[in-house]
């Protein structure tokens, strides 16, 4: 049975493989993000966006144009699958490009903190905004990195190499990058402010 959980590409740097997207309840993309899936015979269910950058889209796909330069096209996207009753939501093509853009998104992640469940993905990592106490599972010698969002106050870790115990993180002055999960199982809690979490699909990795 699927999730109701939504599949959503943006158009940053399009992950090397992609998902089995028949696991989704809604395949959905930006419009710059559409040209990426119909060279991969990915149909999608919704495409939104100014309609800027797209190209002819088949009718039988819903667009919605979303013209208000006032927000993003993640910005409209999202509240438009809010709207629409969905909040589990896997995002791709995040980053990468136009590192402005990556930045936004992660803005634009806080500022539906507590209505969605966002996850994002690239060709690297996973990362998402953690909740004040994180469980993270099967992470074994994984890199984990901690980055505030702008401060994250009275960190504590258990199974991480490099544990904090009741620590700030302000971005500028200290964070937490390039950790190793040194057990299967970690758990990360804090106690105000913002914090994403980045979780390495590989192993080992090059500095």
């Amino acid at each position: 049975m699927k999730q109701k959980k939504v599949f959503l590409l943006l158009n940053g740097e399009a992950p090397e493989t992609l998902p089995d997207v028949s696991n989704y309840a809604l395949i959905c993309a930006t419009d710059g993000a559409y040209h990426y899936l119909e060279e991969n015979n990915i149909v999608p269910d919704l495409v939104c966006g100014d309609l800027d950058s797209s190209q002819e889209i088949p009718k039988n796909i819903e667009v919605i144009h979303t013209p208000n330069q006032d927000f993003t096209d993640f910005d409209k996207t999202l509240q438009i699958l809010l709207d629409r009753g969905f909040t589990e939501i896997d995002v791709f093509g995040a980053s990468g490009k136009e590192q402005d853009h990556f930045l936004g998104n992660l803005h634009t992640a806080i500022q539906f903190k507590g209505k969605l469940n966002l996850t994002f993905f690239d060709t690297y990592s996973r990362y998402f905004l953690a909740d004040k106490s994180t469980e993270i599972s099967n992470c074994k010698d994984q890199i984990i990195s901690l980055v505030p969002f702008p401060k994250a106050t009275n960190i504590t870790t258990e199974g991480l190499h490099y544990s904090l115990k009741n620590e700030d993180l302000i971005f500028g002055k200290r964070i937490g990058t390039r950790n190793k999960a040194s057990k299967n199982n970690i758990k990360i809690t804090f106690e105000s402010g913002e914090l994403f979490i980045f979780i390495n699909h590989k192993k080992e990795n090059n500095e």
